[in-house]
């Protein structure tokens, strides 16, 4: 029975906001920076940007140690200010020393990474080295937000930081400044948050030097998901700088184009993500674990509601709308990856809504372990591949590594808690999937007035064959009207 208690409801409202933005931001990265960038600067440039956000997604997956998920875990709970500033503090410290180690040791060794990987451009890797630096306390401060469900201060910080990169980039590209204003307006941007974010925090608990004392505690948690943290960051990311090495940055900034329009799914994945770890681990803690079972169950639903005619969609029209967001030429030499990195990210998402499981039951090791595993076996396959199958074999390696990865986190979840699935829905989502790709195939649309329209019409004809279909059960658009505050007493 689903419950309209305040827990869902905040729940619910707060997967709202998360919801509209990683959608404002995601779309604004799709939408406005990718076809602004490509059709400006050129995709070879935009090659070198891509190389530049992987090596900070690179970084930050280890720069924190795995420290703002523990406090996410551990300072929930907390109430006492003086608790909550110690913890705070030695929490920023420690990421301040390992990120100020992290980004000297880029900027040192910049002219072999940049002849490596960035075809010599040298005061590109050195400048990436400060935004590294800058991003991890960026992540801690707005981790606090997170961490207390303050969820409308931490989506205005991250939407208002979105826009003004855009904003700068937009103004220093178009002034002739190239993918190094580009890069700089990165590092400008979140430089300003990190100063209002410290001013901000102070101003509310104050600032104090820490003793470290429940480090430990942090440490023994947060540490074993780095190797997961950096393994995932190998399989999502690590072919673009094997792309890179073997085929150059043109094919870097080609594939990049197809794989941003496959991973549009993490919009939904990041909503989980960043919602539910607070949520049900206040619920598990509290012994509440049929609400636990309620939460993974319609959001596994939900998800693949959204999930499953992306996938679809993407088989039959990806060409038309990478033609949309670039130029002609790249939508030609990308468009047939979009498929696989799909259903790559739709398997991730599943196995993400399961694998937090895992994590509430403190058994994160083998969240690690097995992304190493996966880890090596995408390394070594686009090594292999990829000089001969060019970026289609690195989208092949990606949905291997994402199935071998889900299958063994799934089956370690399930062993400890087990939850309903609903079979029947998927099957009706699988059939409305199919009649409106079948109708977005016939339509074939051209134009882009026309794409776009075939795009609306699509999810209309999904939506209502759907209802045709039954489904939703009746307390479930009950509970949905109950949370945005209406209520229909005949229902």
């Amino acid at each position: 029975m689903i419950s309209t208690s305040n827990s869902y409801r905040r729940f619910a409202k707060d997967s709202i906001i998360i919801g509209f933005t990683n959608i404002i931001t995601i779309a604004s990265n799709m939408f406005i920076l990718m076809p602004f960038l490509t059709k400006t600067l050129g995709i070879y440039d935009y090659g070198i940007w891509s190389q530049v956000n992987i090596t900070i997604g690179l970084a930050l997956s280890f720069v924190g140690l795995g420290l703002p998920y523990a406090m996410i875990r551990f300072l929930s709970v907390k109430t006492d200010k003086k608790e909550i500033r110690e913890e705070f503090y030695s929490v920023l410290l420690l990421v301040s020393f390992v990120a100020l180690t992290i980004a000297f040791t880029l900027i040192l060794f910049c002219n072999f990474i940049a002849n490596t990987f960035f075809e010599g451009a040298i005061e590109i890797v050195r400048i990436s080295g400060f935004i590294i630096l800058v991003w991890s306390l960026d992540c801690v401060y707005l981790s606090f937000f997170r961490t207390f469900r303050r969820m409308g201060e931490y989506c205005a910080f991250t939407v208002a930081q979105k826009f003004g990169e855009i904003g700068l980039i937009l103004y220093f590209v178009i002034n002739g400044h190239g993918i190094l204003g580009a890069v700089i307006s990165i590092l400008t941007v979140r430089s300003l948050l990190l100063i209002i974010l410290f001013l901000l925090i102070r101003s509310e608990i104050g600032i104090k030097r820490p003793h470290f004392w429940r480090i430990k505690e942090y440490l023994n948690f947060g540490v074993p998901t780095i190797s997961g943290n950096i393994s995932s960051w190998v399989v999502t990311s690590s072919d673009r700088f094997i792309i890179g090495y073997f085929l150059g940055l043109t094919s870097v900034g080609i594939y990049t184009v197809g794989y941003r329009l496959g991973n549009f799914l993490s919009i939904p994945i990041g909503i989980i993500s960043f919602v539910l770890v607070p949520t049900l681990s206040k619920l598990y803690d509290e012994g509440r674990i049929k609400e636990v079972k309620t939460y993974l169950r319609y959001l596994l639903k939900y998800f693949l509601l959204l999930a499953i005619p992306f996938f679809c969609g993407t088989i039959v029209f990806s060409k038309q709308v990478l033609e949309v967001l670039s130029t002609r030429e790249i939508a030609d030499q990308s468009y047939f990856i979009v498929p696989f990195i799909a259903i790559s990210i739709l398997i991730s998402g599943i196995g993400s809504i399961i694998s937090h499981i895992l994590v509430l039951t403190k058994r994160t090791k083998i969240i690690g372990v097995t992304w190493i595993f996966a880890a090596l076996v995408n390394l070594l396959l686009n090594i292999l591949i990829i000089p001969y199958l060019g970026i289609l074999g690195a989208a092949i390696t990606t949905l291997i590594a994402y199935l071998l990865a889900r299958i063994i986190t799934t089956y370690y979840s399930l062993k400890e808690l087990t939850f309903r699935i609903e079979w029947q829905f998927i099957i009706k989502s699988l059939i409305a999937s199919s009649i409106m790709s079948l109708i977005i195939w016939k339509i074939n649309p051209v134009e882009i007035s026309a794409v776009i329209l075939t795009i609306f019409l699509g999810i209309i004809i999904y939506g209502i064959t759907l209802i045709l279909l039954r489904g939703f059960e009746k307390k479930e658009i009950r509970f949905f009207r109950e949370i945005i505050g209406y209520h229909n007493p005949n229902m």
